[in-house]
Protein backbone atom coordinates (compact mmCIF):
# COMPACT_ATOMS: atom_id res chain seq x y z
CA UNK A 1 0.00 0.00 0.00
CA UNK A 2 1.12 3.50 -0.61
CA UNK A 3 0.11 7.17 0.41
CA UNK A 4 1.04 9.63 -1.93
CA UNK A 5 -0.19 13.13 -0.03
CA UNK A 6 1.50 15.95 -0.88
CA UNK A 7 -0.63 17.99 1.18
CA UNK A 8 0.14 15.93 4.29
CA UNK A 9 -3.83 15.63 5.25
CA UNK A 10 -3.58 12.16 5.39
CA UNK A 11 -2.54 8.90 7.52
CA UNK A 12 -2.58 5.41 6.89
CA UNK A 13 -3.31 3.68 10.42
CA UNK A 14 -3.55 0.27 10.97
CA UNK A 15 -6.11 -1.15 13.65
CA UNK A 16 -7.90 -4.53 14.27
CA UNK A 17 -11.58 -2.89 14.12
CA UNK A 18 -13.07 0.62 13.75
CA UNK A 19 -13.79 0.47 17.18
CA UNK A 20 -10.43 -0.11 18.50
CA UNK A 21 -7.29 1.28 19.18
CA UNK A 22 -5.71 3.86 16.49
CA UNK A 23 -8.90 3.86 14.68
CA UNK A 24 -11.40 4.37 17.54
CA UNK A 25 -9.48 7.46 18.82
CA UNK A 26 -8.65 9.31 15.13
CA UNK A 27 -12.92 8.35 14.51
CA UNK A 28 -14.56 9.45 17.63
CA UNK A 29 -14.70 13.21 16.95
CA UNK A 30 -15.52 13.25 12.93
CA UNK A 31 -18.79 14.26 12.15
CA UNK A 32 -21.09 12.44 9.69
CA UNK A 33 -21.05 11.52 6.02
CA UNK A 34 -22.68 14.34 3.86
CA UNK A 35 -24.72 11.74 2.14
CA UNK A 36 -25.80 10.53 5.22
CA UNK A 37 -29.48 10.28 5.67
CA UNK A 38 -28.98 11.96 9.05
CA UNK A 39 -27.54 15.14 7.60
CA UNK A 40 -29.62 17.57 6.86
CA UNK A 41 -30.94 21.14 8.04
CA UNK A 42 -32.24 19.92 11.62
CA UNK A 43 -28.58 18.20 11.94
CA UNK A 44 -26.44 21.05 10.73
CA UNK A 45 -28.74 23.48 12.44
CA UNK A 46 -28.21 21.93 16.03
CA UNK A 47 -24.31 21.42 15.55
CA UNK A 48 -23.54 25.05 14.31
CA UNK A 49 -25.72 26.10 17.52
CA UNK A 50 -23.02 24.21 19.70
CA UNK A 51 -20.51 26.39 18.42
CA UNK A 52 -19.46 30.15 18.51
CA UNK A 53 -17.31 30.25 15.26
CA UNK A 54 -17.58 31.70 11.80
CA UNK A 55 -19.82 29.13 10.31
CA UNK A 56 -17.24 28.25 7.34
CA UNK A 57 -14.65 27.19 10.43
CA UNK A 58 -17.42 24.84 11.58
CA UNK A 59 -17.91 23.47 8.12
CA UNK A 60 -14.01 22.64 8.12
CA UNK A 61 -13.38 21.84 11.53
CA UNK A 62 -15.00 18.00 10.03
CA UNK A 63 -16.59 17.67 13.66
CA UNK A 64 -19.82 18.33 11.97
CA UNK A 65 -19.77 16.78 8.82
CA UNK A 66 -16.84 15.26 6.95
CA UNK A 67 -15.17 15.87 3.16
CA UNK A 68 -16.55 20.28 2.98
CA UNK A 69 -13.05 20.74 2.88
CA UNK A 70 -11.63 25.20 2.16
CA UNK A 71 -13.18 24.51 -1.91
CA UNK A 72 -16.06 22.89 -0.86
CA UNK A 73 -17.18 24.86 1.71
CA UNK A 74 -16.43 28.30 0.07
CA UNK A 75 -18.64 27.10 -3.17
CA UNK A 76 -21.43 25.10 -0.43
CA UNK A 77 -21.33 28.30 1.42
CA UNK A 78 -22.49 30.39 -1.74
CA UNK A 79 -25.12 28.49 -2.99
CA UNK A 80 -26.56 28.84 -0.06
CA UNK A 81 -26.03 32.80 0.17
CA UNK A 82 -24.12 32.39 3.76
CA UNK A 83 -21.57 34.68 4.44
CA UNK A 84 -18.34 32.42 5.69
CA UNK A 85 -17.92 34.80 8.38
CA UNK A 86 -21.71 34.47 9.77
CA UNK A 87 -21.38 33.38 12.77
CA UNK A 88 -22.52 29.76 13.04
CA UNK A 89 -24.81 29.91 16.33
CA UNK A 90 -26.86 33.08 14.68
CA UNK A 91 -27.63 30.71 11.44
CA UNK A 92 -31.50 30.42 11.20
CA UNK A 93 -32.81 26.67 10.53
CA UNK A 94 -33.93 27.99 6.50
CA UNK A 95 -30.95 29.07 6.41
CA UNK A 96 -29.37 25.98 7.89
CA UNK A 97 -31.09 23.65 5.31
CA UNK A 98 -30.21 25.51 2.79
CA UNK A 99 -26.54 25.16 3.19
CA UNK A 100 -26.80 21.32 4.21
CA UNK A 101 -28.65 21.26 0.60
CA UNK A 102 -25.35 22.94 -0.52
CA UNK A 103 -22.65 20.77 1.25
CA UNK A 104 -24.43 18.13 -0.11
CA UNK A 105 -25.02 18.96 -3.83
CA UNK A 106 -21.57 20.75 -3.82
CA UNK A 107 -19.57 18.04 -3.05
CA UNK A 108 -21.76 15.53 -5.30
CA UNK A 109 -20.87 18.06 -8.22
CA UNK A 110 -17.40 17.38 -6.90
CA UNK A 111 -17.31 13.92 -6.95
CA UNK A 112 -18.72 13.87 -10.81
CA UNK A 113 -16.31 15.65 -11.65
CA UNK A 114 -13.46 13.86 -9.87
CA UNK A 115 -12.55 16.19 -7.35
CA UNK A 116 -10.34 19.36 -7.43
CA UNK A 117 -6.99 19.85 -8.70
CA UNK A 118 -4.86 22.99 -8.19
CA UNK A 119 -1.41 21.26 -8.46
CA UNK A 120 -0.64 17.58 -8.97
CA UNK A 121 -3.61 15.77 -7.83
CA UNK A 122 -4.52 12.60 -9.81
CA UNK A 123 -6.58 9.81 -9.06
CA UNK A 124 -5.79 6.56 -9.21
CA UNK A 125 -6.16 6.50 -12.83
CA UNK A 126 -4.06 9.69 -13.12
CA UNK A 127 -6.63 11.58 -13.79
CA UNK A 128 -6.82 15.24 -12.47
CA UNK A 129 -10.07 16.60 -10.53
CA UNK A 130 -12.09 19.22 -12.91
CA UNK A 131 -14.35 20.69 -10.16
CA UNK A 132 -12.36 23.62 -9.69
CA UNK A 133 -12.89 25.13 -13.72
CA UNK A 134 -16.13 25.45 -12.42
CA UNK A 135 -15.62 27.20 -9.01
CA UNK A 136 -18.31 29.97 -8.59
CA UNK A 137 -16.15 31.87 -6.23
CA UNK A 138 -12.82 29.86 -4.72
CA UNK A 139 -10.10 31.34 -6.93
CA UNK A 140 -11.98 34.13 -8.04
CA UNK A 141 -10.74 37.25 -5.92
CA UNK A 142 -11.61 40.52 -7.84
CA UNK A 143 -13.67 39.09 -10.47
CA UNK A 144 -17.34 39.39 -11.54
CA UNK A 145 -19.84 37.21 -9.20
CA UNK A 146 -21.63 35.31 -11.82
CA UNK A 147 -25.01 35.35 -10.06
CA UNK A 148 -25.02 39.23 -9.28
CA UNK A 149 -21.62 40.90 -10.99
CA UNK A 150 -20.65 42.22 -8.04
CA UNK A 151 -16.99 41.62 -6.97
CA UNK A 152 -16.24 38.46 -5.85
CA UNK A 153 -13.72 38.86 -2.25
CA UNK A 154 -11.04 37.29 -0.67
CA UNK A 155 -10.47 36.73 3.38
CA UNK A 156 -8.09 34.67 5.18
CA UNK A 157 -10.19 32.94 8.41
CA UNK A 158 -8.23 30.62 10.80
CA UNK A 159 -5.18 30.68 8.27
CA UNK A 160 -7.40 29.34 5.24
CA UNK A 161 -8.84 31.54 2.11
CA UNK A 162 -12.37 32.18 1.97
CA UNK A 163 -13.91 33.76 -1.31
CA UNK A 164 -17.43 35.00 -1.16
CA UNK A 165 -19.61 37.51 -2.91
CA UNK A 166 -20.50 40.44 -0.36
CA UNK A 167 -23.91 41.06 -2.72
CA UNK A 168 -25.05 37.47 -2.54
CA UNK A 169 -23.89 36.04 0.71
CA UNK A 170 -25.21 37.55 4.33
CA UNK A 171 -24.17 37.59 6.99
Amino acid sequence: MRLTDPRRFGAVVWSPSIEAGPAARLLARLGIEPFDAEFDGAHLYAALHRRRVAVKQALLGGEIVVGAGNIYACEALFEAGVDPRARSNQLTRPRAARLAAAVRSTLARALELGGSTLRDFRDAHGVAGAFQLQAKVYGRAGQPCLRCEGTVRRLVQAGRASFFCPGCQRR
